[in-house]
């Protein structure tokens, strides 16, 4: 199959699904002890890498089924300086994991992809800080720096891209889109919002993209939305506004909660996996075809993506294979 870093196939219209609540799949369901919420320690291990696997095994065949494309991230959105500190994990033994991360990938794609359904691969990078709620805010520069260690990494991997997830005010993004542009790799950035629609410092997506493109040096290749429910930012997207069409992807949480309720829940809302499959056939119908990566957050797993596909993709699943 063709390399894909600089010709991303998800840039045209056809649909992409990704995998859903990495996290809170191993948590809940696998009842999986992720210390910090991080996954990349799993790599550590054969038992681990395993478990990986087979996470992403099943996605992936949800996407051959139906003759979609298929998004690999990388178990990397904690894999970091500052959550490395905080996990006992040393410098070097972070490199190593975040590579193998990716290594990991490459040999599912391998594996699995088809002409039908190809299969990028992307090396994920979460926030310095906590998802929900920006504590410690780093200027453009500063945030260039501190993401440029993890960018420089994956810039020298297999990966076809980066994504940055679960972003909380726009510098943060700003730095590493730049970081990226340093590299030459392309780069999603997704933004996570409030249950107004907006991300946690007030500031509309709107702004937040038009800063994040206005401080760029390279444009990200495309944005993204991520653990919040459709619900609450359906009504932030206003139909026709040139800026919506910066939009591709959405990774919803299944849960309606917000993020203040779902920091001090001690149970799973897996919501209405039904409901979330028509909430994105909305989106889509409303924005157009160019909404074409789809996959879960919080509290979503295959079944979700599941439901996701046949909402999105109903032609496809009804074909054989």
């Amino acid at each position: 199959m063709a390399k894909y870093r600089h010709d991303l196939p998800q840039l045209k219209d056809k649909v992409f699904l990704t995998d859903g609540g990495l996290e809170t799949t191993l948590v809940f369901h696998d009842k999986i002890d992720l210390p910090c919420f991080a996954a990349f320690p799993l790599l550590r291990d054969e038992a681990g890498r395993e478990k990986i696997l087979s996470y992403y095994r099943r996605y992936a065949a949800i996407a051959l089924g139906c003759g979609a494309g298929f998004v690999l991230e990388s178990v990397t959105w904690r894999a970091n300086r500052d959550w490395a500190v905080k996990l006992g994990i040393s410098s070097v033994e972070l490199e190593l994991l975040n590579r193998q991360s990716i290594d990991l990938l490459a040999g599912l794609r391998g594996e699995m992809e088809t002409s039908q359904s190809p299969m990028v691969i992307s090396g994920n990078i979460g926030p310095r800080g906590d998802g929900y709620s920006p504590a410690m805010k780093m200027s453009i520069t500063e945030a260039e720096d501190y993401h440029g260690e993890q960018v420089a990494i994956f810039s020298s991997t297999q990966a076809d891209m980066l994504s940055a997830f679960t972003m909380n005010y726009a510098e943060e993004a700003a730095g590493i889109v730049r970081a990226a542009a340093r590299t030459d790799m392309p780069i999603a950035i997704s933004f996570t919002l409030e249950t107004d629609g907006k991300l946690i410092t007030g500031q509309s997506l709107k702004d937040a993209i038009a800063q994040v493109d206005a401080a760029a040096k390279r444009h990200p290749a495309y944005f993204m939305i991520n653990c919040a429910h459709p619900t609450h930012f359906f009504g932030a997207l206003e139909r026709g506004e040139p800026w919506t069409a910066r939009l591709r992807g959405i990774r919803a949480n299944a849960s309606k909660r917000s993020h203040a309720e779902l920091d001090n829940a001690s149970d799973l809302d897996a919501g209405n996996a039904v409901e979330l499959g028509q909430d994105y056939a909305a989106l889509r119908a409303r924005f157009g075809r160019k909404l074409n990566i789809l996959g879960g957050c919080c509290g979503t797993d295959h079944r979700h993506v599941e439901a996701i596909a046949a909402s999105c993709l109903p032609q496809q699943l009804a074909m054989p294979g």
